[in-house]
This record gives C-alpha cells, structure tokens and sequence, in this order.
C-alpha cells in the first residue's frame, strides 16, 4: 500500500534536509528511490537537491509534475519530490496516482507564500496525505519560532526563487507581509524622481 508524506514549513525550517534524511534511510533499507525538482530550482545544483546547510542528495530536474509521472520507473518504491509548489495543481492528481500505484511519495514545500496567504497546491496536498510534517524556522529577529518567509526584494512576483539574503525566516511577531510591496513602491518613486525632474 502507498501513502503521501508532506514536510511543509517557511524557508530555513529544515525541509529538504529531513526530505534528504528520510530518503537516505529508504536506500539504506535497500529500497529503490527516485527524487525530482522543479526546473524553477537550480539555487545550488542541477543534479542535487541540496538544504540551505549543505547536504545534499541527487536528483532528477522536471518542467511539471507529469514530468514526475513520466520518469517514475514500475520497479521504484519511494519518490521524493522537492518544492513542490512549484509544479502546480497537477502535483495533487500524480502523488495520487503514486500512491495508488503502491508507492510511499514524500514532498517538500513551503505552505504560504511571501504575504502569509495558502501557498496552493501545498494546503490540498495536505489534505489527501496519510502523513504532515510541519517544520518551524528560527526568526532571524528574535529568535523565536518562525513560521513565515519573509521576501526582502522588490517584487510582486508570487515565485521569484532565492535563498539568504532575498528571504528570511520571521516569527508571527516580526513578520511584515508588505514589506516587498514597499520596496517596489519605494523603487518606482526613485526611478521616477530623476526622469521627472529631465
């Protein structure tokens, strides 16, 4: 019988290090395990899945989660996927599908997005997943338990994929949800001021 793993929590919570652990101990119990990412993912390697500390574990990129259908091989008995709110809606019916199929399928991702809102698809994988790891972050302000991203650039993008010093984790305390709203608004002022003034 097959099951979904989600590990979900902000960025800096330990996601892909406890994805990297739990697969390293399936092929440590000889069992065959494939891993993907999003193409959307190349901060530290193409061929890895590395945490923000440095472990890392090979891996396959994919454009979508067919791709994940796609390159699952029969004999496999553990996927492992990272980051999944980058592939969209569609991840929901391939873990599905996975788990049907008899396979232990174990997924990473953030659960909100950079204003505090339901990162989707991540919330209704959660609800059709036998197992829910939430993992907290330490707020790099107080120290205190962070469940939030905060984005530190410009911009009003929903995805726009970094690491330290274009996010941090905040606890509910510190967490300024319009800060990269401000910081865009504050660019376009600064932009404006000198063509304005030609």
């Amino acid at each position: 019988m097959g099951w979904i793993e989600v590990i979900v929590g902000p960025m800096f919570s330990g996601k892909s290090e406890e994805l990297i652990r739990r697969l390293k101990r399936a092929e440590y119990a000889r069992q065959r395990v494939q891993i993907f990412k999003p193409q959307i993912d190349r901060r530290y390697s193409d061929t890895e899945i590395k945490s923000h500390s440095g472990l890392g574990i090979r891996s396959e990129l994919v454009e979508s989660a067919a791709d994940v259908l796609a390159k699952v091989e029969g004999r496999t008995e553990v996927v492992g996927i990272d980051e999944a709110q980058f592939l969209g809606e569609p991840i929901l019916g391939v873990c599905g599908q996975l788990a049907d199929l008899g396979k232990r399928v174990i997924v990473t991702g953030l659960d909100m997005d950079y204003l505090g809102r339901p990162f989707e698809p991540m919330p209704r994988l959660l609800a059709h997943s036998e197992e829910i790891t939430k993992l907290l972050a330490i707020c790099v302000r107080c120290g205190n338990p962070a469940v939030y991203t905060q984005r530190l650039v410009a911009s009003e993008e929903l995805i726009v994929v970094g690491a330290g010093g274009m996010y941090e984790a905040r606890c509910r305390r510190c967490f300024e949800p319009q800060l990269a709203h401000d910081r865009v608004k504050a660019e376009k002022q600064t932009t404006a001021g000198p063509a304005a003034k030609s």
